[in-house]
């Protein structure tokens, strides 16, 4: 898959050429704005409910609503809401979310303007069955597929419909998952299955999804599909979304991984941030993270970096090999950690930063301090520094020190040997002065440019002078940093790197910029350490920064949560019980727990977790072990200590 092309440029913004699909009056892709969506989570059959839910989404911006018809009396039911919200005046475009049921789909084609179906489970149905499929026996497959979807694709074409095929991972069909396997290539190619039916029957009124709970495959599988699109001459537009990112700060965090990661590549025309909360809550969240990328006009390409790549694999995970470097107890780059830096203020007394590093490493759960940096401008800031180190005496064998320098002042080796780590943050200027003391010192030196060639030009006198080195960048627009870093990561081949986030702000903003950059970078493999910009609280900023290096799958410090936004198929309050089950399990490092509202996507989703908690009937739950189902219908009264138990017996529970 390597030689395909699934953007105009790796280190300049280009957003994708696609066709224009209308969705009644809105019009998703060519050079209409990113497009904001979400979907309803009250019962279809209960209309006032939904219109009343649908009424607060379009006045928090959603310019086009889905709602779930599991069933054609639903579907029938969405005919209602259509017609309550044109009493009320709203005349926001409705799209009929589609699962199993073909039936309900031709009766949803009479009243909404997009149809979304599923291509894993639109007329298969789930088995995990194991079969070799012959070439004939293959085709037979298609053939079926054709006679029960093509009925769909001739209603919408005459009815002027528009069609999301939206493939999710956790739904694969068993026939693509015995072809292609639980892959990128698999969900493309379950996708443009259904794509040539279309384009056969002369309908291409299409928008696309590769949805994912693993941000990693979700931007794999969408740059794998686009680069597909652009070899077959398809020019569709794409809807972004990571499916199951769960509530909070942590399905913000991945949602900005997967959806923002993909915009600064042009690629993208309508987005939904998938939170188990209120849907009207998701809205204001895709406003942000499309902001950057609304009528951002297209940059040049360099002719110098034409052939560079940042990574050997756009379509699968690879980690950048790296050299080695050692901060005090710490080793960054190569196989190791990535590991977290974590700045303290100048004027932090001893005991203070004593009193907040107690309470954190007592924690001992992996999401604790590594490297502190402080700001070296004076030689009062020197001083002061010494008095904090030889205070910390006591922790130097889990904690490292990084000092940034800004002046030559404070350029003596009695400073620059309490340091593990030492920056010159004033580009090139004095940088030689500074790497011969650092020399002298012993001292490993972080190099942070304003350009990933001021950055390389210092890493040269670095090498000459024989230290070692990691490399960073300074800057604050999200999506020119990551080109910067990658044409770091592309030009050279041997430094560890460091990701810095830069200041925002807005607490929010700096949340979603910071996921986006760090996740769009460790996504493709480029990362040793990492850092936020500071706030004025570093236990939050420490937290922070472990939540975006787990939302980017790159380090487990936690219990890792997925769970789904609610739809009117759900059986059970999601919100509630989602956060019922993080109180009790939440301090189970390393343990991926899968909380559904319903089977839809419900097994597949939780292929890659260790515990399955679903909604299988009405106040019922099934208990899954990844993808197999080991407790059926546990009243849903007694299935959060069922599901303890079930941990428990599988040697994973440890007491909180």
């Amino acid at each position: 898959m390597g030689p395909l092309k699934y953007c105009e440029g790796l280190f300049h913004y280009h957003r994708r050429k696609t066709r224009v699909v209308m969705v009644g009056n809105v019009g998703i892709g060519g050079e209409n704005p990113i497009r904001v969506q979400s979907m309803t989570t009250t019962d279809t059959l209960n209309v006032e409910a939904t219109i009343l839910q649908t009424i607060r989404m379009v006045e928090t911006g959603c310019e086009i609503v889905r709602i779930t018809a599991p069933t054609p009396a639903d579907a029938r039911s969405i005919g209602k809401i259509k017609e309550g919200l044109l009493k009320k005046g709203v005349a926001v475009p409705l799209v009929a979310d589609i699962h199993f049921s073909p039936a309900a789909a031709m009766e949803a084609a009479e009243y909404v303007e997009k149809v979304r179906i599923n291509p894993g489970n639109f007329v298969d149905t789930k088995r995990f069955a194991v079969k070799e499929y012959t070439d004939a026996e293959y085709a037979r497959e298609i053939e079926r597929i054709e006679e029960r979807f093509t009925p769909l694709v001739e209603k919408l074409k005459r009815l002027k419909r528009a069609l999301r095929i939206g493939t999710n991972h956790g739904s694969l069909s068993d026939r693509i998952m015995n072809r292609y396997g639980d892959s990128p290539l698999g969900m493309v190619e379950s996708a443009l299955e259904f794509v040539r039916i279309c384009e056969k029957n002369g309908f291409h009124d299409i928008v696309l999804s590769m949805k994912a709970s693993n941000p990693k495959i979700m931007i794999a599988a969408y740059r794998l599909l686009a680069a597909r699109m652009r070899e077959l001459g398809m020019d569709y537009p794409f809807h972004l979304g990571v499916t199951e990112a769960g509530g909070g700060e942590d399905g913000r965090i991945k949602s900005a991984i997967g959806i923002g990661s993909l915009l600064a590549d042009g690629i993208g025309d309508t987005i939904r941030v998938s939170l188990t909360e209120d849907p009207e809550l998701e809205v204001p969240v895709c406003y942000a993270l499309a902001k950057p990328y609304q009528n951002k006009p297209a940059q040049k390409a360099s002719p110098q970096n034409a052939e560079l790549k940042h990574t050997p694999d756009f379509y699968n995970y690879n980690r950048r090999p790296s050299a080695f470097l050692r901060a005090g107890p710490f080793v960054l780059g190569k196989d190791h950690p990535i590991r977290v830096i974590t700045s303290i203020s100048n004027d932090s007394t001893a005991s203070q930063v004593l009193a907040w590093l107690e309470a954190q490493l007592k924690n001992g759960n992996g999401a604790d301090p590594e490297i502190l940096a402080l700001d070296i401008k004076t030689p009062a800031d020197a001083e002061a520094f010494i008095r904090l180190r030889k205070a910390l005496t006591p922790e130097t064998s889990r904690l490292a020190f990084l000092g940034r320098f800004e002046s030559q002042e404070p350029f003596v080796l009695v400073t620059l040997k309490h340091f593990d780590l030492v920056s010159w943050t004033k580009g090139l200027k004095d940088f030689p002065a500074f790497s011969r003391q650092a020399k002298l010192a012993s001292l490993p030196i972080l190099i942070e440019g304003s350009s990933a060639d001021e950055a390389l030009q210092m890493a040269e006198l670095a090498k000459k002078e024989g230290l070692p080195a990691l490399l960073g960048l300074k800057g604050h627009e999200t999506s020119s940093l990551i080109y910067e870093y990658r044409k770091l990561a592309a030009k050279e081949s041997s430094l560890p790197i460091h990701i810095h986030a830069p200041h925002f702000e807005q607490p929010e903003t700096r949340l979603l910029e910071s996921s986006v950059l760090a996740g769009s970078l460790l996504s493709d493999g480029i990362g040793d350490s990492f850092e936020l910009s500071p706030s004025s609280n570093p236990k939050d900023d420490l937290r922070l920064s472990y939540d975006i290096l787990q939302g980017a799958q790159s380090r487990i410090t936690k219990t890792e949560f997925v769970s789904c936004p609610s739809c009117g198929r759900t059986l059970f309050d999601l919100q509630t019980t989602t956060e019922r089950i993080k109180k009790k399990t939440g301090h189970l490092k390393g343990v991926k727990i899968a909380i559904m509202g319903c089977i839809v996507n419900g097994p597949g989703e939780m292929a890659d977790a260790d515990f399955g908690y679903v909604g299988g009937a009405p106040d019922k739950i099934n208990l899954y072990v990844g993808k197999e189902c080991v407790k059926k219908g546990v009243p849903a009264e007694m299935a959060d200590q069922a599901l303890i138990d079930l941990i428990k017996t599988h040697g994973k529970w440890v007491e909180p």
